[in-house]
């Protein structure tokens, strides 16, 4: 008989439930890998189970409970007890990773965490193994499938933001309370652990900037079309002048860039680096059976180990005000010198314009630009001189672009 490893699972969820049945079914084929057939140790929800018993039955931890607390403690407890942990819980690495990777390292496992960002999409293993000798410049990433797939619905169908969300709520795709997923929290914590890893530096959740999607309108997918754009909540990690800018926003992009014909509820991450390049990794970024399937990879990979992650070399300064080229969205009455006002208030803070559409005439004009590249700090100064204008119907309306294809 081929020597038992035994699993502990923290929460039985979707997620959970997808893995338990998941490695019964697969765990012939993980004993062919690994020589020990994997099992179940016990299961530990609100209602059944007992921690300290499915610990001590165990070989690995797999935490797929969410959140903050208890995880916090029972990750901590199951690696100071000798146990590799896996874990799925992006709040928990973004807000605790630092303290937690530690502990693994002082008391020798391992904590495997390829579930906890984009679903499928291999990319912490990428990062930590494929790319670990690359010199990482920036990260772009579609990393929440909620968010992508209302985007996605807006621009294919036309229809409101309210209405693509119920969508995606009926499908599954989002949660009956969004909230993280729509405002960019979600997204914003999965770049907090893509950028310590890409980049070799300690960073919390509280040093990403992020914005969500909840303003996005009919409208702006109308004038994105005529603009040649496509619309994406965009989670960005990159170099500047030796200091780390971490952000999530909405984000406009042409259709050379590689994200921009990621649809639906898929991920994708591009990694670009001077010595590869550019690399774009996509696929579904979200459901019970994927995460369960990233899961039983780090399971796999646990039983057969290899390097831990490591501690942090590097403390690069965390920025916010960095460059980005806009879409301005500008409800105004079609008066004489218009745009030439709106153009010299932006031209003061050294903001050009790129493309310019205008529609609708009298009290109910429209006037959408693109400008080039800028200072955020800059850009925004000028919005907020714009908006005092008494000529604006309503408060200016910015979305960044990102202006880069690749081809």
């Amino acid at each position: 008989m081929p020597e038992p490893f035994h699993i502990g699972l923290l929460g039985h969820g979707t997620v959970g439930a997808a893995f338990a049945q998941l490695l019964a079914e697969r765990a012939e084929h993980v004993e062919a890998i690994t020589g020990l057939r994997p099992q179940l140790a016990g299961v530990l929800t609100r209602s059944r189970g007992d921690f300290e018993e499915i610990l001590a039955a165990s070989d690995l931890v797999v935490e797929l409970i969410g959140g903050l607390a208890p995880t916090r403690d029972y990750v901590l407890r199951a690696i100071r007890a000798g146990r590799h942990v896996v874990t799925a819980n992006k709040q928990l690495l973004s807000q605790h990773g630092e303290e937690l990777w530690g502990a693994a390292r002082e008391h020798g496992v391992q904590l495997r965490f390829e579930a906890s960002v984009a679903g499928v999409v291999p990319v912490i293993r990428v990062l930590q193994e494929s790319l670990a000798a690359a010199h990482v410049d920036r990260l772009h990433g579609i990393v929440n499938g909620t968010t992508n797939y209302i985007l996605s619905e807006m621009a294919r169908t036309g229809c409101a933001y309210d209405v693509a969300l119920a969508d995606a709520q009926r499908l599954g795709y989002a949660e009956a309370d969004p909230t993280d997923d729509v405002n960019g929290r979600d997204a914003a914590a999965k770049m907090a652990i893509l950028a310590r890893l890409a980049f070799d530096t300690p960073v919390h959740l509280d040093q990403v900037t992020y914005e969500g999607i909840e303003r996005i309108t009919a409208d702006d997918m109308e004038y994105a079309r005529e603009l040649g754009l496509g619309l994406k909540l965009i989670g960005t990690a990159e170099r500047i002048d030796g200091r780390l800018a971490v952000r999530v926003h909405p984000a406009f992009l042409y259709s050379g860039h590689p994200l921009a014909n990621v649809h639906g509820p898929f991920n994708a991450v591009t990694v670009e680096s001077a010595a590869i390049t550019e690399i774009t990794m996509s696929g579904p970024g979200a459901g019970g059976p994927q995460t369960a399937s990233a899961v039983l990879g780090d399971v796999v990979s646990a039983m057969i180990p290899p390097a831990r992650t490591p501690q942090t070399t590097q403390a690069l300064e965390v920025i916010t005000d960095v460059e980005s080229a806009f879409y301005l969205h500008l409800e105004v009455a079609d008066r004489p010198g218009v745009l030439a006002q709106v153009a010299q208030i932006l031209g003061l803070q050294g903001a050009s314009i790129k493309s310019v559409v205008q529609k609708g005439l009298g009290e109910k004009a429209r006037l959408v630009m693109v400008v080039h590249p800028l200072l955020e700090s800059r850009f925004f100064a000028a919005v907020e001189l714009i908006a005092s204008l008494d000529f604006l119907r309503s408060r200016p309306r910015a979305i960044r672009v990102i202006e880069e294809e690749f081809v």
